[in-house]
């Protein structure tokens, strides 16, 4: 009996409690499942405002490398116009000092003309003396002395009258050698009057030339500095819209070469042919990236200039300058130095170095990178992989104007692409471009 009673007890209890923590248990479930939706849309709303706040940071930046690009081209139009004022000013420079020169030359034929005119004066003063003396000799013979020597009256009358012709001749010589210094004389105060002017011109034209070109080289100063301020915000904005591209989603990586030209030929609009040509011309499809070190090509292009002299120091200059650039790059790719890059080329002077997929100089894939951060998600674009690599050369050719299958076109974009016109590099893209399903065939 006792038994049954506690039985009947503990059935009812459970009856009791087994409802209770089921409806505990269930508002727990539901508790918690209130807590994960909730903390879910807290971490979505986090992310949401990242994202916004990335955007707007980006449309600032974006404002402000607009900003600093037309007060670069305000400092590069001023320049243009400094340029032109000392181009003015140094032609006016050259003018006057012609003229100086000139007209000291006149100056010195002055000086020889009188030179010349006071020898004259030493022949007409020893004519003088002649002429005198004749002159006082008639004129101190007696009148009757000369008629009895002669014994004709008409030669005293003639005699006379070469007294006057003497006397004329003499005041004649004596004026006409005053007006000659007079004139000469005055001849070369007046150049020299006109020598004092042009030299105050010249003095006046070379302060200003000197004002310029301070100005000139302030300017450039100033365009240096904004030149270096874009380079940071860019840098800014290209980290910024990797961060973006991460938040959203957007970065991707192409599975194969077949799906890196899809997509870059969707992004730029450059026909898939005109980008299998170009790849197979000039890596094989990605395969053949580069044999050389960077120091491979050092060594070899610094030995070829050197060769040929001082004219190419500034190759020299620009070969140091790109493996700068490359050494930062494969640092900041995770990348060893000897990272193998094209080799320099054996039938001309050149270098080597060109990097990746598409086959860019580090100088000109840095002038890229932002594009290709935009375009891929990759917050440091590199020129080996595909994606990067394949949009690159995608990019730059939609900005040579191959977003057609032209002939024309192609032509075009393979002179932009390898900086000059080479027929076999040409026909080769152009055949690629028609027949690039074989090379999958």
């Amino acid at each position: 009996m006792q038994k049954g009673k506690r039985k009947l007890a503990l059935i009812l209890i459970w009856a009791l409690v087994v409802p209770i923590f089921g409806a505990s248990q269930l508002s727990f479930y539901r508790v918690a499942t209130v807590s994960a939706q909730a903390a879910g849309e807290a971490a979505e709303a986090k992310r949401q405002q990242e994202i916004k706040d990335a955007q707007d940071k980006a449309e600032s930046l974006k404002k402000k490398i607009e900003k600093e690009t037309k007060a670069k081209a305000l400092l590069q139009q001023n320049l243009g116009q400094i340029q032109s004022a000392v181009f003015s000013t140094q032609k006016v420079i050259n003018t006057t000092k012609s003229v100086i020169i000139e007209t000291d030359t006149t100056i010195a034929r002055k000086e020889q003309e009188i030179k010349n005119l006071s020898d004259q004066i030493i022949l007409q003063q020893q004519l003088l003396r002649d002429l005198i003396q004749q002159a006082y000799y008639v004129q101190n013979q007696p009148i009757l002395k000369l008629i009895l020597l002669d014994g004709k009256f008409s030669d005293l009358l003639s005699g006379a009258q070469h007294l006057t012709s003497l006397d004329e001749k003499i005041l004649a010589i004596v004026a006409e050698i005053n007006n000659k210094k007079t004139q000469i004389d005055g001849d070369k105060v007046e150049l020299a009057k006109k020598k004092e002017v042009h030299l105050g011109v010249l003095a006046t034209k070379t302060e200003q030339k000197q004002e310029l070109v301070a100005d000139q080289v302030e300017v450039l100063g100033d365009i240096e500095d904004k030149n270096a301020t874009i380079a940071k915000l860019q840098k800014q904005l290209t980290e910024l819209q990797g961060d973006l591209n991460t938040l959203t989603g957007k970065s991707y990586n192409a599975s194969d070469i077949r799906q890196a030209v899809e997509d870059a030929s969707g992004e730029t609009g450059v026909p898939q042919g005109v980008l299998y040509g170009f790849l197979k011309m000039e890596t094989n499809l990605g395969a053949n990236t580069g044999q050389c070190t960077y120091a491979e090509v050092e060594k070899v292009a610094v030995a070829r200039y050197k060769k040929y002299g001082s004219k190419y120091k500034a190759s020299i200059a620009l070969l140091y300058k790109r493996q700068n650039l490359f050494n930062s790059l494969v640092a900041d790719l995770g990348y060893s130095k000897n990272k193998k890059v094209s080799c320099s080329p054996s039938g001309y002077i050149g270098q080597g170095g060109a990097m990746g997929v598409p086959q860019f100089m580090a100088d000109v894939w840095n002038g890229y990178s932002a594009q290709i951060t935009s375009a891929t998600g990759h917050k440091t674009p590199d020129p080996w992989n595909l994606t990067d690599g394949v949009m690159g050369m995608a990019i730059k050719l939609k900005r040579a104007g191959a977003t057609s299958s032209s002939a024309s076109a192609i032509k075009k974009a393979s002179i932009s692409y390898l900086g000059t016109y080479h027929a076999p590099y040409y026909n080769g893209i152009v055949y690629w471009s028609k027949n690039y399903k074989l090379l999958f065939e």
